[in-house]
């Protein structure tokens, strides 16, 4: 939960943005938190991305203001002002700077943000900051999800319990490109805003980019980590144990919320690791690791359970890998059913049951080098052709 670490409270209002259900959020600290953020490498970045990473420049934040309803994307020098003010009006209400104020939002692009509901929305949501507001506040950010995604992890640094709290939304619009989403972290734990930024990085890198439901991502993917220090422990300054037990627990925390966005993604009835091994480098693993994950012919046998791992060799093909898969084997769940680059012998019915495996299990070891990488990918069903055949509609 986002405000289950010491020095966070909440909020979620129904501003009318997205009509008949909560659609605006609060996440704010009692004092001052170190802050860092990841961000989309669109070059269509929405003007929330623009000014939230303007604000992250010093590495410090006070709160986060989150819409639903409306990306703020491609709208412009109006959004850009309108992303501004998010931050100005959520500042004036909590006493704090506009520069201490990260601003994100969700939904359709190209549609302006209706600003007068907004304005009231974060007055209203400012009024109502309490810590047992967090799951609200995980309700107000969801977009297509079907669920919402917390989580909450303990750990211990300098022998003091400290807590880290995670909330996001994702469903469609997933793949690896940072941050593939909108999450949002808070952590009693006190880090220097610059260690912070390394394991928010790593941690992501880890988990909410290993994810991929249709290859495409959001004008709008952020990620962002406030960190109260009111836990008591000794703040990290440096590298060390404390350190690693931190980006650790983070690194947990996320993990647990990309396993939930992508089971929630849109559409999906099943899941599949890929991992892939004995690639030259680990980017070259990871680049023949996506490449099937969402290759769509791939994903539909996932959808229809078909051992079919002849698509898995096809897409392994065009990854643009100078790796000789005259050498690789392949393996779905415990069943072997390649041999260098040809099929061998192998029951059909075993690996059947291997494709409706929960999670499904790919794996492929290129004999070719020391290089691992591994991606999360979803099933293609009607059901997302449906939701995206009609997402304005």
């Amino acid at each position: 939960m986002i405000t289950a670490p010491l020095g966070f409270r909440a909020a979620a209002v129904a501003a009318g943005i997205k009509a008949g259900r909560l659609d605006l959020a609060l996440i704010v600290g009692d004092g001052p938190c170190a802050a860092a953020g990841v961000f989309t490498q669109s070059r269509a970045a929405a003007a929330p991305v623009l000014v939230s990473r303007e604000h992250l420049v010093a590495g410090r934040a006070r709160a986060i203001v989150v819409n639903a309803g409306c990306a703020n994307a491609a709208t412009g020098a109006q959004g850009l002002s309108d992303a501004h003010e998010m931050a100005a009006v959520t500042a004036a209400c909590l006493g704090i700077q506009p520069e201490e104020v990260l601003v994100a939002s969700t939904g359709v692009i190209g549609v302006p943000l209706p600003m007068d509901k907004v304005r009231l929305g974060i007055a209203s949501a400012a009024r109502r900051l309490a810590r047992e507001a967090g799951a609200n506040a995980a309700l107000a950010i969801l977009t297509t999800d079907t669920r919402p995604k917390t989580t909450t992890v303990s750990l211990t640094l300098g022998g003091r319990p400290a807590t880290i709290g995670a909330m996001a939304k994702g469903s469609g619009m997933i793949a690896p490109s940072m941050a593939t989403l909108l999450a949002f972290f808070t952590t009693d734990a006190g880090v220097a805003p610059a260690l912070l930024r390394r394991a928010l990085v790593e941690a992501v890198g880890e988990s909410l980019n290993r994810i991929t439901v249709d290859g495409d991502t959001s004008t709008n993917d952020s990620a962002f980590l406030l960190a109260s220090g009111a836990a008591g422990a000794p703040p990290i300054e440096a590298e060390g144990a404390d350190f690693d037990a931190f980006r650790r627990g983070l690194t947990r925390a996320a993990r647990a919320l990309a396993e939930a966005i992508i089971r929630d993604g849109e559409g999906v009835t099943r899941i599949a690791k890929v991992r892939v091994s004995g690639a030259a480098s680990d980017a070259d693993a990871d680049r023949i690791a996506r490449t099937i994950a969402e290759s769509p012919l791939v994903k539909t046998a996932l959808h229809g359970a078909d051992p079919n791992w002849g698509r898995i060799l096809a897409a392994a093909g065009r990854a643009g890998s100078a790796a000789d898969l005259s050498r690789v084997d392949i393996f779905l769940g415990d069943v072997w059913v390649a041999e260098g680059g040809a099929a061998r012998t192998y029951d059909e019915g075993q690996a059947a049951r291997a494709m409706g495996e929960d999670p499904v299990r790919i794996r492929l070891d290129l004999h070719s080098g020391p290089g691992e990488g591994w991606l999360w990918t979803s099933d293609l069903t009607h059901g997302y052709i449906d939701i995206n055949a009609h997402y304005r509609s």
